[in-house]
C-alpha cells in the first residue's frame, strides 16, 4: 500500500493555531515559497513503477518561516500529472509539519509536469468573518534542474529533477487569490454552479478507512473502503460518502481493485434531488474520483469532476489497519 509508505514519513499534526483576513469578495492574496521540489521518473527496472514529486512550501514571500508544508504526490509516468494523461489535474495533500503557527486547513497542490506548472490551493478560517471559511488558489512556473538517474540493467535511467541550484533565492513564489467560499445556498442554482465561477471543489473531512493486513503480506482483505464527509467549497452542499453496502472491490469501476461509492445528503434542510455525488478509490493507486452532478430544469445537467490522491496515516491493532486522514482539498479543472 503506497499510502502506507508515504505518510509514515510525514506525520500530521492536525489543527490551526491562527485564521487569515479573507476580505469580502474573492480579489485577497496570500504569498506562498517552494523551498525545496524533487521529481523522480519512473524506475524503468522497476514493473508497474511510478513518478514522485514532492515539495516543502512556506506560507510568506520572505524569509524567517515560521511553519512549512510536505506535498508528496504520484502518477504514472506517462500521465504527466493529469489522469491517464487526459485534462483533469491530480491534486495531492500538503501536509504541515507541526511546527510553528498554522493558519490554513487545507493546503494542497497539482503538478502540470509538461509546462512545469505547479498550483497551489488552501482553504482556511477567516478572522474578519466569524463562522466562515475560505478558498485561495495560485500557480507558479518551476524552474528545474534535471539529469538522468543511475542506469538500470537495461541501461535506462529514471530522470531526477529539483529546483536550479543556480537561480537566485527564492528559487520560486507563489500568490494565491481568493475569498470566502461557500456562496451558493445548499443545491446551488443549476445555472451559477454550471457556469466557469465559482470554481468547484471539495474539502474532504474524517476519511476513515480499515482493512486486514497481517504482518508480511502484501494484499489487503475485508477492506472497508473509504467514508468521509464531503463539502462543496463553491455552494454549502454537504454529504455523508460511504462505499456501496456489499462492502469490496468493485470490478465494473474499471480497475479490479477499485471501490465505488455513493454520497448521502447531509446539508441543512430537506434533501435535494438537483445534485447528487459519488466517488471512486483506488487503493492500489491511493487515488480517489469525486463527481458530482447538477441535474438541472433549466440548463443542460452538469457534472464536475476533481481527483486527488490522498496519503492516510494508518494505526494497527493486530491485524487490523485503521487509515485516518486530516481535512483534505480536490479540486476540479486546470484553475
Amino acid at each position: 500500500m503506497r499510502n502506507s509508505a508515504l505518510a509514515a514519513a510525514l506525520t500530521f499534526a492536525a489543527g490551526a493555531t491562527a485564521a487569515r483576513v479573507c476580505g469580502t469578495n474573492s480579489s485577497s492574496t496570500y504569498q506562498w515559497t517552494v523551498g525545496d521540489a524533487r521529481y523522480d521518473g519512473a524506475d524503468p527496472s522497476v514493473e508497474n513503477s511510478a513518478a514522485t514529486v514532492s515539495f516543502s512550501i512556506m506560507p510568506g514571500g520572505g524569509s524567517g518561516y515560521s511553519t512549512f508544508f510536505e506535498c508528496m504526490g504520484e502518477w504514472p509516468e506517462a500521465w504527466g500529472g493529469y489522469y491517464e494523461g487526459g485534462e483533469k489535474l491530480i491534486w495531492g495533500d500538503c501536509i504541515w509539519a507541526g511546527n510553528g503557527p498554522n493558519s490554513d486547513t487545507t493546503v494542497s497542490f497539482a503538478l502540470d509536469w509538461k509546462n512545469r506548472t505547479m498550483y497551489v490551493s488552501h482553504t482556511f478560517a477567516c478572522s474578519d468573518i466569524e463562522g466562515t471559511d475560505a478558498l485561495a488558489i495560485g500557480s507558479t512556473q518551476l524552474d528545474l534542474s534535471c539529469a538522468s538517474a543511475s542506469a538500470s540493467a537495461a541501461g535506462t535511467a529514471a530522470e531526477a529533477c529539483v529546483l536550479n541550484p543556480a537561480a537566485p533565492a527564492p528559487k520560486a513564489t507563489i500568490t494565491t487569490r481568493g475569498g470566502p467560499a461557500h456562496g451558493s445556498s445548499p443545491g446551488g442554482a443549476c445555472a451559477d454552479d454550471a457556469s466557469p465561477s465559482p470554481y468547484q471543489s471539495w474539502q474532504l473531512e474524517q476519511w476513515t478507512r480499515r482493512y486486514t493486513l497481517a504482518p508480511g503480506t502484501k494484499t489487503p482483505s475485508a477492506d472497508t473502503g473509504p467514508a468521509f464527509t464531503l463539502r462543496n467549497m463553491a455552494n454549502s452542499d454537504v454529504f455523508a460518502c460511504a462505499p456501496a453496502p456489499a462492502a469490496g472491490p468493485d470490478a465494473d469501476s474499471g480497475s479490479g481493485s477499485a471501490f465505488r461509492g455513493s454520497c448521502a445528503w447531509a446539508g441543512e434542510g430537506n434533501s435535494t434531488a438537483a445534485t447528487t455525488a459519488v466517488f471512486t478509490f483506488d487503493p492500489e493507486t491511493d487515488l480517489l474520483t469525486i463527481t458530482q452532478t447538477w441535474i438541472c430544469s433549466d440548463s443542460p445537467s452538469y457534472d464536475a469532476i476533481g481527483i486527488g490522491f490522498v496519503q492516510a496515516t494508518c494505526t494497527r491493532a493486530g491485524d487490523l489497519l485503521t487509515c485516518t486522514s486530516g481535512p483534505l482539498w480536490i479540486g476540479t479543472d486546470t484553475p
